[in-house]
This record gives C-alpha cells, sequence and structure tokens, in this order.
C-alpha cells in the first residue's frame, strides 16, 4: 500500500505539471499522512538537514565556474580550437559542436550548460551552412549530455555523497567514457553528413593554425589540468576544487581575456543563483523521498524483485540498464541518483560490478535522459537556443540515440574503460 500511495501520488503529480521538486516532497508528505505513523514534519527536517553537506557545497561552485566561463570567452576560444582541428571534415560543423561540448564538458560539469553556451554559437552557424536544423539541434543536444560525464560532473559529485564513493575517483572513471560517447557521437555525425551532402569547411589546416587557437584556448583547456591535478597532488579536495574552479574563471574572465565586466559578473552570479536553488530544493525533497523509501524498505522489496527474475548477472545488468534508460525519461539527473542509488547499488555490488563502475553506467543512463522525451532538458535547451522546433529535433534524434546507446553498451562490458585511470592513480 505504501509503495502504490508514494510512486502513485509521484507520477500523477508529475503528469499534471506539478514541477519534479515539489512532486517529491509532496508525495513523501502524502505517504506520511495516509500510510505512516510518523509526523509530516520529517519531510522538511530531512530536506534541511541534507543539504548540511561539505561534499555538496561542489555543486553551487562549479555551476557558478561554469556559467562565468560561458560569459567570460572561454566556449568561443574552444569552439575555435574545435573547428581548426576539425572543422574540415565531412560533416565538420557537427563534429565541431560535439568535440567543443566534450572541452566544455570539462569545465561546467552540467549539461544544459554546454547545450546552452556551445549551441548558441554552433546551431545557427550549421542552419547558415545548409544543414538540417532539427539534426543541427538534435546533435548539440547529445553533445551537451557528455557535460555529465567528463570531469567535473556535478551527478557524480552527487553519487559520490550518496553511495560513499571517492569523488576524485568517479571524476577520473568519467573520462574514457565521455570520451568513448564523443567518438561515436562523431561517427553518427559524419555518415548523417555524407547522406546528406554536409560539406566540412574546407580548410585543411596547417601546423601553424593548431598552435595558434591552441594558444589562445590554453588558458581554458587548463581547467581539467587544475581541477583533476590538484585534487590527486593533495592540493585541495573535490568540492575546494569548485572553488578553485570559480576564482580561475573570474580572473581569466576579467583580467586575462577581459570579455567579463563587473554587470556581467553580477548577472553571472545572479544566474547561478537561480539554478542552483532550483537544484537544491530538489536535493532536498529527493533525499525525503529516499528517506521515505528505506524508512519503508522499499529498496529491499525491489532489489529482491530484480534479483528473483535472474540468476544471470548480465540479465539483472540489462534488466537495471532498461529500467535507468526509462527511468531517465521522466525524472531529472539528481533525484534519479539520489533515489536509486540505494536501491540499485546493493543489487549490483552483489553481482560483483564495482561501485565506481556502476556510478559511470548509472550516469551514462541518465545522460541519455538528457534528450529523450517527455522530460529531455536539453533539447528544451536546444530547441530555444537554435529556435527549431520540439517535433524536428525529436525526429533527427533517432539514428543519434542508438549510437549514444552502443557507447553505453562497450562501457557496461568493458569495465576497465571506466574503473582503470582511478585503480591506476589511486594511492
Amino acid at each position: 500500500m505504501t509503495v502504490g500511495i508514494l510512486f502513485g501520488a509521484f507520477f500523477i503529480l508529475m503528469f499534471i505539471g506539478v514541477p519534479i521538486a515539489l512532486s517529491l516532497g509532496l508525495a513523501s508528505l502524502i505517504t506520511m499522512v495516509f500510510a505512516t505513523d510518523s509526523s509530516p514534519s520529517v519531510i522538511i527536517q530531512k530536506a534541511f538537514t541534507s543539504l548540511d553537506s561539505f561534499p555538496l557545497m561542489a555543486i553551487p561552485f562549479f555551476i557558478l565556474a561554469g556559467v562565468l566561463m560561458s560569459h567570460g570567452g572561454i566556449s568561443r576560444r574552444l569552439l575555435n580550437l574545435a573547428t581548426v582541428l576539425i572543422g574540415f571534415i565531412t560533416g565538420g560543423l557537427a563534429m565541431v559542436t560535439v568535440l567543443a561540448s566534450m572541452f566544455f564538458a570539462a569545465i561546467s560539469g552540467s549539461g544544459p550548460a554546454t547545450v546552452a553556451a556551445i549551441g548558441s554559437f554552433m546551431i545557427p552557424s550549421m542552419k547558415e551552412n545548409k544543414y538540417n536544423s532539427g539534426f543541427a539541434a538534435a546533435i548539440t543536444a547529445s553533445a551537451g549530455s557528455i557535460g555529465v560525464l567528463i570531469p567535473p560532473s556535478i551527478p557524480f559529485v552527487m553519487y559520490g555523497v550518496v553511495a560513499t564513493v571517492s569523488i576524485g575517483s568517479m571524476f577520473l572513471a568519467g573520462i574514457i567514457p565521455g570520451i568513448i560517447i564523443g567518438i561515436t557521437l562523431m561517427i553518427s555525425s559524419y555518415f548523417t553528413a555524407k547522406k546528406n551532402g554536409y560539406e566540412g569547411t574546407g580548410e585543411i589546416p596547417t601546423f601553424k593554425d593548431v598552435l595558434k587557437a591552441l594558444n589562445e584556448a590554453k588558458l581554458a583547456l587548463l581547467v581539467p589540468i587544475i581541477i583533476l591535478g590538484g585534487i590527486y597532488a593533495g592540493l585541495f579536495s573535490p568540492t575546494e576544487s569548485a572553488s578553485v574552479a570559480s576564482v580561475y574563471a573570474l580572473i581569466i574572465g576579467l583580467f586575462v581575456y577581459k570579455e567579463l565586466s563587473w554587470k556581467s559578473v553580477y548577472r553571472s552570479f545572479a544566474s547561478a543563483a537561480l539554478t542552483n536553488a532550483a537544484t537544491v530544493i530538489i536535493i532536498g525533497f529527493s533525499i525525503s523521498f529516499a528517506f521515505l523509501m528505506t524508512k519503508e524498505r522499499i529498496p529491499s522489496i525491489i532489489a529482491n524483485f530484480i534479483v528473483s527474475v535472474s540468476d544471470s548477472p548480465i540479465v539483472i545488468i540489462l534488466i537495471i540498464n532498461l529500467f535507468l534508460l526509462i527511468v531517465g525519461m521522466f525524472i531529472d539527473t539528481i533525484s534519479a541518483i539520489v533515489i536509486l542509488t540505494p536501491i540499485l547499488l546493493p543489487v549490483v555490488t552483489n553481482i560483483g560490478i564495482d561501485p565506481i563502475h556502476f556510478g559511470v553506467i548509472l550516469v551514462m543512463n541518465l545522460a541519455i535522459g538528457f534528450v529523450t522525451p517527455p522530460l529531455g532538458v536539453n533539447l528544451f535547451v536546444a530547441s530555444t537556443v537554435g529556435k527549431v522546433s520540439f517535433e524536428a529535433i525529436t525526429k533527427a534524434m533517432i539514428p543519434i540515440l542508438i549510437s549514444m546507446i552502443i557507447a553505453l553498451l562497450i562501457v557496461i562490458y568493458f569495465p576497465p574503460l571506466s574503473t582503470g585511470i582511478p585503480k591506476l592513480l589511486s594511492p
């Protein structure tokens, strides 16, 4: 009965258009009132006390760093570098979008932020060069999903907190999977471009051109080196690295590139504060929702059901991935991580899957959720930024989505791709 009320109320509230954070909180409240003896005030208490966490401080600072770098000219320099490197290939502009998103992912840690920063330049550029507008927006939205895999990654911070796994190890674990999904998107772009006659820039770069673009983008490319290098050199924690990234972005934008004014700094702080406010509300009520599930032993019930379906680890992991792909269509990434990690982590560890490997699998599945309706946050951002209809984007998404699922399967069945670097660099 408790399970039915909790999930029934949650999906009904989402279906009628209640924001997901409020749907989580109200579903928990309704269940508390009608199916348990606990005081409803526990929902608010849990929502507030759960936010009293040092690692969670990384989230607002990474959000701020991404906004400052987007406004401070860093995204444009990364785009210029990507264009010089691969813009001349067939379908070059689509590939540039993917590569630039990979660069920017190593700065922002956010999928929607990557789509907004890169899409504002690249979608109009592709449309001017006779690319199908739906494809232009779809490849940008898909490339933006790399933002949650290549470090720093806000979802990896969240998973590290919930699963009590090293956040630094999760950052390292996401590097190769992020590159793999980028490569599969580039391959998909190439074949689509070949089929539709989308040409590259036609200008093969000289060594001098590459050096010039690298020199202009060098300060942007230093960001992930500073973050990961500082963490593993013991200079600062993952949380402190987010603060370092924010200060670095502010200094570079104001005093080096000089593309940030004090007025735009104020707007950047305001934008980051609004984004963080929404994120914090989602985290708080997600943890209240997860607390109620744990109290009512719902994770154990679901875990036992999954294990009862089959004894085969391969079948179990396929069931879990199918489940995660469906969840990603309806629930935002942070909420899904908080709710599902306590349910699924014991199941996968029992069949021999490393918690770090599972964290990457979980985030990759939910990253695909960024580009699958009805939630599909990246699709909506790309639609808005590129002024492309949502229907046109979803139609163009099908071959791209297949390439992303291929990348997911590669990472699932070759664990060293995600666990290799953390094990190599662990003390």
